[in-house]
């Protein structure tokens, strides 16, 4: 098993920490974001993992080296010329994460407990195409749901933006956690190229091909996207 750890982002919400750092290195309780994600994926026994990089790359292949590390056998995948968010982000590495039927991918910002080890045995279960981390937390932006967890649609709900791909009746609501875990099949179904979010890749196919949530709602999950969730981070992951 492989997993990709997305680290490219500017990260404004992190501000004035950005100006100087990536939010890849913003530290929690000593720890970098960066080191508590590649450990974390340890823990569930993925020890090959690839990063992409753009804001002050070089602060993060310097931190990797000098650490070893932190155990794993990482890969960078450079993005210094552009950011290609979640989508592009993927397709660029495609032929680094060739070698497995299923990959992680995970947004270096946000922490959790999640049992990746049960996610990744519900995703083969189902035969899916890919699986997302959910919960039922307040976020102004959900996917919507049907009765097994199969993706039917989106919203905005500040907006009252919807797409809907399946039409049925009493869709649940649920926040994505920025965790995924991707059969290698996707890459035979994506049109986007560029720069493009995976939220608009899981709605041009969640009608043809099965993309389920994995629930974990009641566990520890944190975006550590602002200054004052550092703080929290500390309090909530030792």
């Amino acid at each position: 098993m492989k997993a990709m750890i997305l680290a490219a982002g500017l990260g404004t919400r992190l501000k004035p920490w950005t100006d100087h750092h990536p939010k890849a290195l913003a530290e929690v309780n000593g720890k970098s974001l960066l080191q508590r994600n590649v450990e974390y994926l340890q823990s569930h026994g993925i020890k090959d993992v690839i990063i992409n990089v753009h804001h002050f790359a070089n602060q993060i292949q310097d931190a990797i080296a000098q650490n070893n590390g932190w155990g794993s056998n990482i890969v960078i995948s450079d993005e210094s010329d552009e950011v290609l968010e979640t989508g592009g982000g993927l397709w660029k590495a495609q032929h680094l994460l060739a070698g497995a039927n299923d990959f992680v991918v995970m947004n270096v910002d946000m922490l959790t407990n999640l049992d990746l080890t049960a996610m990744i045995a519900a995703h083969q279960s189902k035969t899916a195409l890919a699986t997302l981390a959910i919960t039922n937390r307040q976020s102004s932006r959900v996917f919507l749901w049907d009765e097994h967890q199969q993706l039917c649609g989106w919203r905005n709900k500040q907006t009252n933006e919807e797409k809907i791909k399946l039409a049925k009746e009493n869709l649940q609501e649920f926040a994505f956690s920025g965790i995924h875990v991707i059969s290698q099949e996707i890459f035979k179904h994506i049109t986007q190229r560029g720069k493009f979010g995976m939220v608009d890749v899981y709605l041009s196919l969640c009608a043809q091909h099965p993309i389920f949530g994995y629930n974990h709602s009641g566990g520890k999950l944190l975006d550590v996207g602002k200054p004052e969730s550092i703080t929290q981070a500390e309090k909530m992951f030792g």
